[in-house]
Order: structure tokens, then sequence, then C-alpha cells
């Protein structure tokens, strides 16, 4: 029993000591963090400035990296640039040719131009991304995208040699210089003619776009054509009509010509229209007026000559003094002009060469100025017709021209007498412009998209459908038949204008100001073939009521 005991308080001593063992083991840690507790936060602060520095250090290395690799390229480029030039200038040593000389004949200075330079930028990014697409599609697509680009190589050309040579005096000057490019637009031409090809919408749509590069022969606001920019703008509108047919013709069918449709028209707009606007928006810069004409090739500059050695001059007369005392002699020499006239004047009586007037020489002994109206007397002469306002205009006359110009202008200039001109092949998108023409006739047989009347007198029209507007400007007794539709005619400082209008175009809106004598005749409703009469005012009557002025036209009444 006491030794139950006694081992029971043994245990429960043990007990207790395990217990203080566990407790103080616990309480270590505590001790531990908490003597750890005051120096955590200086050893966290110079730990992040550690990190900063060796963030710093990794970021220069990569610099310094990114650097020698850029180098590295650069070096590349160069090394391989001047292997490139060392292959040609050897092929140009084996083939036996100068090496001196450039593949194009292009002067370094006008190449290196500033223009020049971002127009080889604007065609390697626009031509070059067509070309991509264009070989993915390959066969006659390629071949007409070669063209194009072969076009804009032409440009080019023309654009340096522009800077080199005299600005020609008309477009019949230019001929030769634009020859090279108006063979390569032919070239594209000829591909879309004859029987239709395959993939005749993107060669079309080459070919059509074209004329497009002709603004490098712009010389000026009177030279028929249109400024850079709206040139360009233009063109390109006759082409998108067949690169929008490619747009929906392999629409979710083939993605590669798509690309290609889209390819083309940046090129243009607003590759191109951007590029001149930036850099040429009056035309191509040319050479000074002493330069090379643009018909003759460039000559060599003469050998200046020695200049030949002046005689001395003559010594000057001896200088008369300014007062003289003595009377300067009286020359011998006879007067001549107005101090003829004086002296004769003078040395004559004045009544000395008028003739005495006789009775019968009075008007009140003249029997013709009796002041009666005889009956046998002839009338007086007219006076002279005083010249109305549109024939009053003065303007040159030049050669007759009956022409397209740039494939959308149809110009007539100057006809006398002709009573059977005619234009027969012409499209809606074609414009037709009449100037300076007389006492002749001219028949437009299709549809155009409009057509100018100006400074015409007594000229006869005929047309059938315009798509915009019909004017005359500045004429003088013309007549105009529509044989189709019209939306707008318009009639602005003309004397006389007979307008017939057919059953299609009765629709039409006639403007007209500072004009007279303007009938207008109109099918009759009742008999096929005759034609009724109205007369369009011209005065008219302007009130003032209700705080505004109304304008209406007079009415004549009674016989």
């Amino acid at each position: 029993m006491v030794d139950h005991i006694i081992s029971g308080i043994c245990c429960r001593r043990r007990g207790k000591t395990k217990k203080r063992r566990s407790g103080t083991a616990s309480r270590k840690p505590q001790s531990h963090k908490a003597a750890t507790a005051g120096i955590g936060v200086p050893r966290t602060r110079a730990h992040a400035r550690t990190r900063e520095r060796d963030d710093g250090r990794e970021r220069t290395h990569r610099e310094e990296k990114r650097e020698k690799s850029r180098s590295g390229s650069m070096e590349t480029a160069i090394v391989e640039r001047l292997e490139a030039a060392v292959a040609r200038l050897e092929a140009a040593v084996a083939s036996g040719s100068s090496p001196l000389a450039a593949p194009r004949d292009l002067d370094a200075p006008a190449a290196s131009d500033p223009s020049i330079v971002a127009y080889d930028e604007f065609v390697a990014e626009g031509v070059g991304r067509l070309t991509a697409a264009a070989e993915k599609i390959g066969g006659k697509v390629l071949d007409a995208t070669k063209v194009l680009a072969e076009a804009f190589a032409v440009a080019k050309d023309l654009l340096v040699q522009a800077k080199q040579l005299q600005k020609p005096a008309s477009m019949a000057d230019a001929q030769d210089f634009f020859k090279p490019l108006s063979d390569v637009i032919t070239k594209a031409t000829v591909m879309t003619e004859g029987r239709r090809p395959d993939y005749f919408n993107h060669m079309k749509s080459i070919a059509d776009s074209l004329p497009a590069l002709a603004w490098v022969v712009f010389l000026g606001k009177d030279c028929g054509m249109s400024f850079p920019t709206a040139h360009v703008e233009e063109s390109w509108q006759m082409a998108e009509f067949y690169n929008n047919k490619i747009l929906v013709e392999y629409r979710n069918k083939d993605p590669d010509h798509i690309e290609w449709a889209k390819a083309l028209k940046d090129l243009y707009m607003p590759g191109l229209r951007d590029y001149v606007k930036k850099y040429y928006p009056l035309g191509p810069v040319w050479g000074p007026a002493g330069g090379a004409l643009v018909s003759q090739p460039k000559a060599a500059a003469p050998t200046p000559k020695a200049p030949l050695a002046k005689a001395p001059p003559p010594p000057a007369p001896p200088l008369a003094p300014l007062f003289s005392t003595e009377k300067s002699p009286k020359s011998s020499q006879p007067k001549e002009g107005m101090s003829a006239v004086f002296q004769e004047i003078s040395s004559k009586p004045v009544t000395a060469g008028l003739r005495k007037v006789t009775d019968d020489m009075k008007t009140k002994n003249r029997a013709d100025r009796s002041g009666v109206v005889s009956s046998t007397a002839p009338p007086p002469a007219a006076a002279p017709e005083k010249a109305s306002r549109a024939g009053s205009f003065s303007f040159k006359s030049g050669p007759p021209k009956l022409e397209l110009q740039m494939g959308r202008k149809w110009v007539v200039e100057n006809q006398v007498g002709k009573k059977n001109l005619a234009i027969d092949d012409c499209d809606s998108r074609q414009s037709v412009y009449v100037y300076g023409c007389k006492d002749s006739v001219l028949q437009v047989n299709g549809k155009v998209n409009n057509i100018t009347v100006d400074k015409c007198t007594k000229f006869g029209i005929v047309f059938k459908d315009v798509v915009a507007a019909f004017e005359v400007v500045n004429c003088n007794g013309v007549e105009v038949q529509c044989q189709g539709t019209a939306p707008t005619i318009s009639i602005d400082n003309t004397s006389g204008c007979q307008l017939y209008l057919s059953k299609d175009s009765l629709g039409a809106s006639i403007t007209s100001a500072k004009s007279s004598e303007i009938n207008v005749m109109v099918p009759s409703g009742v008999t096929d073939g005759d034609w009724v009469e109205h007369a369009l005012p011209q005065q008219y009557i302007h009130s003032f009521k209700d705080g505004q002025f109304t304008t209406t036209p007079v009415s004549h009444s009674g016989a």
C-alpha cells in the first residue's frame, strides 16, 4: 500500500517535470522570435537595396547585349551591300561596260532626292505587297502585276529625268518624254483585248488604273488634265469598278484574290494619292529654263572660249563749261519735228493757209441742209448692232480638235462650218467638252458622264443620255436636243438657246442664270412629231413681304 502511494507520487512528479520542460521548450521559440523582431526591418531594407542594384546591373547587361546585336546586324547589312556592289562591279568589268554606268542612267543627286527616296519606299511597300499576293495566284495575274511594277519603275525614271530637263511648252512637246510610260500602259491594255481571258477583272483593274501615273506629265491647269491628286483619284474610279467585282466574286472563296484586290486599292488609294499630295501637288519638278529640251538628250556643255581682248575705249570728249559767257552759234541744219512746225507758224501769217468761205458754202444757202426730209434721199446707214454679252467674249482660235484625251475626256475645239461631227465610241465614264465652235453640229452617240458647251456661236448638239449634267456657258444662239435622259441642264450667261426635250427627259431640272431668249420645246401629247414651245422667263418681280423678299416671274397678258 505504502509502495503504491510512493509510486503514485513519483509518477505525478515526473508528469509535472515533463510539463515544465514542454512549457520551457514552447517558450524558447517565442523568446527567440521576440529577440530577432527588433532587427528584422533593417535586414529587409538592406536586402531590397541589394536586389535593386542587381536588377540595375542585369538591365545594363541586357542593353549592352542588345546594342552589340544591333551593331552586329548593321555591320552585317553593310558588308552584304558592299559585297553586292563588288559583285555588280565585277560583272560590269567582265562584260566590258563601264562600271560607273548606272542601271537606268539616273543622276546620283536626283536619285538621292528625298521625294525619290520616299517614292522607292512607297513602291517597295505597296508593289511588294501586291506582288506577294500575285505570286500566290500565279498565271496571268502575276504577269499583269509585273507590268504594273514596270510602269511604276518607269514613272520613277521620268520623275528623275524631269529634274534635269526643261519644262515642255505643251502636251504635244511632252509626247516623247511620256512615250516609255505610254508603251507600258499599252502593254497592259493589250492583255485585256481579244477573247476574254481568264482573270479578266484582274487585268482590267490594272489596265484602267495605270493612267493614274500620267500625273508625271502635268504641265499646268491649262494642259487639259486635272491636278495630280485629283487625277489619281479619277483614274482609280475607272478601275474600282472591276476591282469591286473581284471582291464580290471571291468573297468567302479564295482569300488570296481578296488580298490582291485590297493591295491594289491601297497602292493607289491612299498610297499614290497621299504621296503625290505630299511631294508633287502641282506636278513634277522640272529643270531650269536653260536646260536641255524634253525632245532632245542632254548635250555636253561647250568648252568656254577665252574672252577676246577688247580694244581700249575712245577718249571722252572734252566737257563743256557749265556756265559759258559766249553765245552758242545757231545751227545751220534745218529743224525737224514740232520745231519745224512752230517755226513755220511763226514765220507766216496765221490766216495765210485758210480758204475763203463763199456764199454757196454757207449752211443757210445749201439746198441739202434745208431741213426737209426728201423721199428720194437714201436711208441712213444702220448703226452696227450691239454685240450680245455672250458674243463679246474674245478668245484665241487654235487648230480644230476632235480627240479623246487620256482615255476619259472628249475635246471638240475650234470647229467652224462642220455639220457632221460625231462621237461614237464613248461610255458613261467619259466627259465631253466643246469649246470655240461656230456654225457646226455635233452628235454624241452614247451615254457619257457630262457635257459642257463653252463659248460657241450658232452651234447645235444632239446627245442621248447624260449621267451627271449638261451645261451651256457663254454661248450665243445654240440648239440642244436631248434624245434620252439628263438629270440636270444648266444654262449660264447665254443669249439664245433652243432646247428640245424627249419624253424621257421631261423630269430634268433646268437652271438658268444671266441668260436670255431661252425656249424649251417638249413633245405634244396629242399628236406625235409635234412640239410645244415654252419660253422661260427672264424678267422677275421682287417684293418685300412679311420680312423677306419673294420673287415671281413677270407675266404678260393680252395680245
